[in-house]
């Protein structure tokens, strides 16, 4: 037996507005990353998932061996203790749950997955391999990422585009998802900023509904930015958009934004994307920004053209 592999991949994600809003129906302009990852699928003859995944130097960060037993013991609605294997069971259960033929031979299989960005960057890691194994076993990575993770689906979404999107949740049915040509005449002009520290979505949304201070005005303004930055011309109106929208999710979860906290004597605009703390932001810079930020101890800064698909 010498099947060939079979080999997925996945767009990784950025949430340029809208954050935590999205939830609640706001339109969100996102990006999918160059940066994404693989997962390769080849049969063998051991009756168990020998799994191996990759980072972004090459390296083995997680191993291990499933047994079909242990998919089928496994509580798909059970909380995983963070523990990966427990986490990828949990995933495949789901998956199974959709598709009840997936698996069901107990064909074994060597599995690989690569990724070419640091984990703690907040690309997607979850995401690429929710819609790398929905295409794998034929099921709907949205639904997949319900039965899982949860969260809007923005991040699933980018995961199956090449170009930029809007993406907005519908009561009952699917999320409405639209290609955009968003390619600012400035882009050359635009960075992202990693923050040194991987920030949990899943936290950041729970105070935020806690808080439950989002209304049909703030979607509304929130959704005028999201196309007036997809449309726009200027730098300068663009750095606008940035600053009207920092003080609207700042109202809505009750801080401080990243600029005023950090950033206060910086020149430009910048930009919390996803969960406010952590992860990247974007930046607006008439010069390159990376002596600035490397003298407050950021190291991670990639122009547009790196970082956007």
């Amino acid at each position: 037996m010498n099947p060939q592999p079979t080999t997925y991949r996945s767009n990784g994600k950025l949430l340029l507005t809208a954050e935590y809003a999205v939830l609640d129906g706001a339109k969100a302009l996102a990006i999918p990353t160059k940066y994404g990852q693989s997962l390769v699928v080849k049969p063998n003859d051991s009756k168990v998932i020998n799994w191996m995944s990759y980072n972004e130097l090459n390296e083995v960060w997680f191993e291990c061996r499933i047994s079909f037993n242990e998919i089928t013991t496994t509580d798909e609605k059970s909380q995983p203790n963070n523990d990966v294997k427990e986490r990828l069971l949990q995933i495949l259960k789901a998956t199974q749950s959709l598709n009840p033929e997936f698996l069901a031979s107990n064909q074994g299989y060597d599995i690989t997955t690569h990724q070419d960005f640091n984990r703690l960057w907040g690309l997607g890691t979850s995401s690429t391999l929710i819609n790398n194994i929905a295409n794998w076993a034929n099921v709907d990575a949205h639904q997949l990422l319900q039965k899982t993770f949860g969260g809007s689906g923005y991040d699933i979404a980018c995961a199956q585009n090449n170009t930029s999107i809007t993406f907005q949740l519908q009561s009952e049915q699917k999320p409405l998802v639209t290609s955009v040509d968003f390619q600012p005449e400035f882009k050359h002009q635009l960075y992202f900023v990693y923050l040194n520290q991987k920030q949990n979505s899943r936290d950041g949304i729970s105070a935020y509904k806690t808080l439950g201070k989002i209304d049909s005005n703030t979607i509304e303004n929130i959704n005028t930015i999201s196309e007036a930055m997809i449309s726009c011309k200027s730098l300068s109106i663009f750095e606008n958009l940035i600053d009207t929208h920092e003080t609207i999710i700042s109202n809505l979860i009750e801080q401080s934004p990243i600029k005023t906290r950090l950033f206060s004597d910086f020149s430009g605009a910048i930009k919390s994307l996803g969960a406010w703390g952590g992860d990247f932001v974007l930046v607006t810079s008439k010069e390159d920004p990376t002596a600035y930020f490397n003298a407050k101890g950021f190291d991670t800064i990639l122009s547009y053209k790196d970082m956007v698909l």
